[in-house]
This record gives structure tokens, C-alpha cells and sequence, in this order.
């Protein structure tokens, strides 16, 4: 977050007291007799609607209630944010005090994520009441990614059905989640050839599933050779690599045709963030524990 420039703290600063400062003037000028022809508790000749004005002096009551409220700003001015770039003398801010709820919400419950971890994740994952604590945490750190529903979007995998890049064993979740993932295909379009050699390709990669692309698929078998490597020959992909499985029609960033060549010529990457400066160990235990039990 970049610091508040010193003109901006100046000029916020300046109409916080400003106001204040107009607010009691406003209160001493009430206050004033500014009809001297008029007695005190008399009319002022004025009226409307039955309602008629008395020269009376402002209730002591509603005084002091404003008066009360002047002297709370500036309290309030001097212990907390509000004058600028000032931090006030208690030095709070909205991050430290989201830190202590964090801090209070740990020491509350790390006895309870600390059981969980003596639990093995395949175990875990059949206890109702630690799945519901984990999709408690996959909501709050995985489902703008993944969907609440967990079934993901184009370009983030579905993580319901039994289709995994890495591995959907319970260690390669954690590792997963504790240390993230960097997926990338290069772009294949010059390695390939011209625009109907990738045609082919494409084609080839459709019958893989049992489908038919507008390209000659048997021409692109050949050429397929380039991709094998990281595919394999069965093209059935490659968990170490996270190259993906292509003869399932499972697509993550989508199987139609056009997809697929887009896919080919200018390659696709894609990041998962780490989580171990984020999460516990406990609580990715128990995380993974929750992902492991949405394909069951």
C-alpha cells in the first residue's frame, strides 16, 4: 500500500478540524442574543401551521449532548486514524487488528487442527465433522479459484471427479496445496508446422477421445510424436510433468476443436499459489483431507 502523499494528509487533516472548528462556532453563535427588541421567552412573531417561534435559549441538555460529541472527535482524532497520515496514539489499523482476531481465533483452535493431524487424511476425510472444518477453509482459500462447488472454471481444475494432474493420492493434495504448482506447455506452432499441419494435430488429439476434428487425424499422428514427450506415447499424460491425460475428454482449458488448436499454437500456463506461509500444516492436513473426500 503506498504511503499518503504529505498534501493529502495536510488538506484531510485540515477539513477533519475544520468541521469540528465550524461546529462549536456554530454553537457559540446560537448562543448569541441577535434580537435584542424581542425579550427572552417572548415571540418572535413568527408562525406556521400552529407552531410559533419564542426567542428561548438552546436546551442545556441538547448543548451538552453536542458538546459531549465535539469533545469525543477529538479524543477519538487523537487515539485513532483520522487525521491524515496520522496513526494516532494507540497505532491501531485494520490489519493489526484482524491479526489479533486471527491470533485469538488460533489460540482458540489449534488444539482442535493439531488432533486432526494425528489422523491420517483417508481417515480424516470419512469424519463429517472435519470435512465441514475443511470446506470451511477450502472456502475461504481455494473456492475463488475452484468454485465453492469445487468443480472448477476454465483454466482451474475440477476437483470433484477423478481426473487429477498431479496425482489425486492424499500426500500429492498436500504437497499440492503446501507448495503450490507452476503448469506450462510451450507453444508448439513453429515445432509443428503450418496452420494444417496443427489442424492435424488437433484432429489426432480429438480421436484420442473418440471425436473427429476437420483435419486429417492420421497425418497428425506423426506429428504427434512432438508432444509425446511430455504426453507419452499413449498420450494418457504424465503425473510428474502435470501434463494431462488426453484420451479421457477431461479439458481444462477446454476440448473443442478451436481450443485445442489455440492450445497448440500458442501454448497455456497456469499457477497455483503456494499455501505454507498461509496455512498451518494442521490445517492443510485437514484441507487435503476435504479434497481428498470430494471425488469419494
Amino acid at each position: 500500500m503506498n504511503e499518503m502523499s504529505s498534501f493529502w494528509s495536510g488538506w484531510i487533516t485540515f477539513i477533519a478540524l475544520l468541521n469540528i472548528f465550524l461546529c462549536v462556532w456554530m454553537l457559540w453563535w446560537c448562543q448569541r442574543k441577535h434580537d435584542d427588541d424581542v425579550p427572552e421567552g417572548e415571540s418572535m412573531g413568527h408562525s406556521f401551521d400552529g407552531i410559533e417561534e419564542f426567542n428561548n435559549p438552546l436546551p442545556r441538555w441538547w448543548l451538552g449532548m453536542f458538546y459531549a460529541g465535539i469533545v469525543f472527535a477529538l479524543l477519538y482524532l487523537m487515539l485513532y486514524p483520522g487525521l491524515g497520515a496520522y496513526k494516532g496514539a494507540l497505532g491501531w489499523t485494520a490489519v493489526n487488528q484482524w491479526e489479533r482476531e486471527i491470533q485469538k481465533a488460533d489460540n482458540r483452535y489449534d488444539r482442535i487442527f493439531e488432533d486432526y493431524a494425528k489422523v491420517s487424511i483417508e481417515d480424516l476425510s470419512k469424519d463429517p465433522e472435519a470435512v465441514k472444518v475443511g470446506q470451511r477453509l477450502f472456502g475461504n482459500n481455494c473456492a475463488l479459484c475452484h468454485g465453492s462447488d469445487a468443480h472448477g472454471a476454465p483454466g482451474f481444475p475440477n476437483l470433484t471427479d477423478t481426473d487429477w494432474l498431479y496425482g489425486g493420492d492424499p500426500e500429492t493434495i498436500k504437497k499440492t496445496i503446501t507448495f503450490g504448482r507452476n503448469g506450462n506447455m510451450p507453444t508448439m506452432a513453429a515445432a509443428v508446422g503450418d496452420t494444417a499441419d496443427i489442424k492435424n494435430v488437433a484432429a489426432h488429439v480429438l480421436s484420442l477421445s473418440g471425436r473427429k476434428g476437420s483435419g486429417d487425424a492420421e497425418a497428425g499422428r506423426a506429428k504427434f510424436a512432438l508432444c509425446a514427450a511430455c504426453h507419452g506415447q499413449d498420450a494418457k499424460g504424465n503425473k510428474m510433468l502435470g501434463a494431462p491425460n488426453l484420451t479421457d475428454n477431461v479439458w481444462l482449458h477446454g476440448g473443442d476443436e478451436a481450443s485445442i488448436i489455440e492450445t497448440i499454437t500458442n501454448g497455456r500456463s497456469g499457477a497455483m499459489p503456494t499455501f505454507k506461509d498461509k496455512l498451518s500444516e494442521e490445517k492443510i492436513h485437514v484441507l487435503a483431507a476435504y479434497v481428498y473426500s470430494l471425488n469419494k
